[in-house]
C-alpha cells in the first residue's frame, strides 16, 4: 500500500508560525513522525510540501495509478482551491484531509473546505497526530473496512 502525503502553503514554517495554533513541532519532525507511522502501518509513503497550488495539483495528477491513497493538508488552499478539488475528483484516488488545528473553532472563512468535498474523511484539531489517524482511516477504507 502506498500513500502520497501532501502539505500546502506555510506548513514548512511549522514550529515558527503561530505555535499556539499549529504546535511547536517543526516540519522536518512532522515528516519523521509521518514516516514512523507509515512504517508501523506497513505503508509506503511519499511526502511533498509546496507553497504553490500548481505543484500540488501536479502531484495529485501524477499520483494517478501510482498510489493507493492521498493524505492532504491543503493549509490555506483549503478555503480557496477549486483546482485541488477538481484534481482530486479527476484522479478519484481516495483522500483524507488533515488539519492541525480545529478549523471550526477559527475564523468563519476557515469552515469551508473545497478539497474536502472530494475526500472520504477529514481529521482536524489533533495536531500532528491527525496524520496518524488519517493514515489509519485511509488504510481501513482501502482494505474495505471503512466502506
Amino acid at each position: 500500500m502506498k500513500f502520497l502525503v501532501l502539505n500546502g502553503p506555510n506548513l514548512n514554517m511549522l514550529g515558527i508560525r503561530e505555535p499556539e495554533i499549529y504546535g511547536a513541532m517543526t516540519y522536518s519532525k512532522l515528516e519523521e513522525y509521518i514516516r514512523g507511522v507509515a512504517r508501523q502501518e506497513e505503508i509506503q509513503v511519499e511526502i511533498l510540501q509546496s507553497n504553490h497550488e500548481g505543484v500540488l495539483v501536479d502531484a495529485i495528477q501524477g499520483a494517478y495509478q501510482q498510489v493507493d491513497g492521498i493524505i492532504m493538508n491543503p493549509a490555506a488552499y483549503t478555503h480557496t482551491s477549486v483546482a485541488l478539488l477538481d484534481a482530486l475528483k479527476a484522479v478519484q484516488i481516495p483522500c483524507v484531509e488533515v488539519h492541525l488545528s480545529n478549523i471550526y473553532e477559527r475564523e468563519e472563512f476557515r469552515h469551508i473546505s473545497y478539497p474536502g468535498m472530494a475526500c472520504i474523511a477529514t481529521v482536524y484539531g489533533m495536531g500532528h497526530e491527525g496524520y496518524a489517524k488519517a493514515m489509519r482511516i485511509l488504510k481501513e477504507y482501502l482494505l474495505g473496512e471503512g466502506k
